[in-house]
């Protein structure tokens, strides 16, 4: 699997556990990410927070520097875990 496949499925899954979370009670840490969603439905503010991530990793890829995608790659690997150990908080799983 390549960085850029690894990025996509990251963002993905932060997408997606970020949905869950919400829906749990939980909130965004992240004030941009919050203040994204205040302006409008959680769910359009979080996607707009991805387009920009997207549209940052193109420009990593048009300047060949894939090392900047790596290293957002293990941030967010660390974020996903971080998401899916609040929902197991949120549902009592833990």
């Amino acid at each position: 699997m390549t960085y850029l496949e690894v990025f996509v499925l990251l963002q993905i899954l932060d997408f997606l556990t970020t949905l869950v979370g919400l829906r749990l009670g939980g909130s965004e840490m992240s004030p941009f990410i919050a203040w994204m969603m205040r302006l409008s439905d959680p769910m359009v503010g979080l996607a707009a927070a991805k387009a920009v991530g997207f549209t940052l990793a193109g420009i990593c890829v048009f300047l060949q520097k894939p090392g900047v995608i790596h290293k957002v790659n293990y941030f967010f690997a660390a974020l996903v875990i971080w998401n899916l150990m609040q929902i197991m908080k949120g549902v009592g799983a833990v």
